[in-house]
């Protein structure tokens, strides 16, 4: 579980990985957005525009991420232990996918 301090402004992400015709291809074309729930909460409604890292030459699985914290682009999320959530939107397909834990100190 990743843990970040309240006061922190940093970078967020999840391996993502794609298939096209049962290969590999590269998805960092396509629009990523994260989302933070509730230990509870069964499904995300606040999304939040991710970017891609730079992958390298022949990659089979690439890193989204979204900076998080005071003064970001992305949420300023209050103490407490939450579920990381990623989206990609292709065409037609748009995965919901949960990617781990993040706690904020």
């Amino acid at each position: 579980m990743l843990s970040i301090d309240r006061d922190s402004r940093e970078f967020v992400g999840a391996e993502v990985s794609a298939l096209m015709h049962g290969r590999a291809y590269d998805p960092t074309g396509d629009a990523v957005e994260f989302a933070f729930t509730g230990p509870d909460d069964t499904r995300p409604t606040d999304w939040h525009a991710g970017v891609w890292d730079t992958p390298p030459v022949g990659a089979s699985s690439y890193r989204a991420q979204v900076l998080i914290g005071p003064g970001g682009s992305g949420p300023e999320l209050e103490p407490g232990t939450y579920r990381m959530w990623v989206r990609v939107t292709d065409s037609p397909e748009r995965p919901v996918i949960p990617v781990g834990a993040l706690t904020i100190t």
